[in-house]
């Protein structure tokens, strides 16, 4: 059996590449990052070490790499040949991936089992995002396209860790089972489920929603590092408002127990204080563009609690912080300090958030703009 996954990074190393391994995939790594490529393409193994509760370390083997950018058709001629591919790119890299998938399947052989592809990524349906990239240029793509939700936390290595990755013992891959039929992949560290909808909007909407949180009232906070953000008490407080709200949302639409869902953001809190994992809150608030948009962590939760006459407060606070988020290094930062500077605050909700003035949420979130503006 033979994989491809595009993103050969710490979560396509230490996650998802970890996983199929132990499936028993040999698993070929596809990434533009020639160095990180290089590295892979000349080393035999490296070390995946989980830490928490149940830890193990893993070697990961047999496996292959290639440079996606400079050598294309060779990428193309595995996938055609594969049984899964995967992603681990983000989702705004989705578009530039997809066309090779395209070519990939245009030039499969009929005899072989139809491809699977599934996008992992921190989206909802982001498999379905690729889906449509793809049938931009093969219409009618022949193959299995499944969303995911993934989970697990993966911090900023140390820099001398090479390509060996530090990740949390616990995760979870769930899968919707309903594309495969009878035929699901060989894949026993994850779980198929008939509805994904609830399980990718219970992650992201407590995992990274919380996360986010976190991170924005650190920076805002002065602190550096999530583990000393998860510690003071007034970041915790905000985080458990936050989760208090996304937890009612869950509950209400997706008819959780309510003491499950607790539970849940429960263990969730002490994932997020591991100090084994501590990261920093400028790489976790990165992209703070993307996680201000209409069905992101934020907005998504907050305007749909709206929408159901429930309360967002606290979702809209943070929101307000976001916009303090000011890290040099991290270009959408940069973009949104440019944006508030020179957008009204009706512009700049209509623009980053995708929230129409018609939207019960608007009021609210235009009126934590326009006070920052001030």
């Amino acid at each position: 059996m033979k994989a491809v996954h595009f993103g050969a990074g710490n979560i396509g190393r230490g996650f998802v590449g970890l996983i199929l391994h132990k499936a028993g995939y040999e698993v070929v790594f596809a990434d533009v990052n020639a160095e990180l490529i290089d590295a892979l393409a000349t080393t035999p193994s490296y070390v995946v070490t989980e830490v928490g509760d149940g830890a193990s370390v893993w070697t990961v083997d047999n496996y292959r790499a290639l440079n996606s950018s400079t050598h294309e058709s060779d990428v193309i001629a595995e996938i055609a040949s594969a049984d899964i591919v995967t992603t681990a790119v983000g989702p705004n890299v989705l578009r530039f991936v997809a066309p090779l998938i395209a070519k990939a399947i245009e030039q499969r052989s009929a005899d072989l089992a139809p491809l699977v592809v599934m996008a992992c990524e921190n989206a909802i349906n982001a498999t379905d995002l690729l889906r449509a990239e793809v049938e931009k240029t093969l219409p009618g793509a022949a193959a299995v396209f499944a969303n995911t939700a993934v989970d697990r936390i993966v911090p900023g290595q140390d820099p001398d860790a090479g390509l060996n990755v530090t990740v949390e013992s616990f995760f979870e891959w769930a899968i919707e089972s309903t594309p495969f039929g009878a035929s699901t992949p060989v894949i026993p560290d994850a779980h198929f489920v008939d509805d994904l909808a609830p399980y990718i909007e219970r992650k992201l909407f407590t995992v990274n929603t919380g996360h986010a949180t976190a991170a924005y009232h650190g920076f805002a906070a002065g602190v550096a590092s999530m583990s000393e953000a998860f510690s003071t008490p007034a970041i915790a407080d905000e985080v458990r408002a936050v989760l208090a709200e996304t937890k009612a949302l869950l509950v209400a639409k997706h008819d959780f127990d309510p003491e499950v869902q607790q539970a849940y953001i429960d263990k969730n809190m002490v994932r997020f204080a591991n100090p084994e994992l501590s990261d920093t809150v400028d790489r976790v608030g990165r992209q703070p563009l993307r996680k201000l948009s209409r069905n992101e962590r934020f907005v998504g939760p907050a305007a749909q609690l709206a929408e159901r006459g429930l309360g967002s407060d606290a979702l809209v606070r943070t929101m307000g912080v976001a916009l303090r988020f000011d890290v040099a290094e991290d270009p959408q930062s940069v973009e949104l300090q440019q944006k508030l500077a020179a957008e009204t605050a009706d512009e700049f909700v209509a623009s980053v958030t995708g929230l129409d003035a018609a939207h019960p949420l608007y009021p609210a979130v235009v009126e934590v703009v326009r006070a920052h503006q001030k």
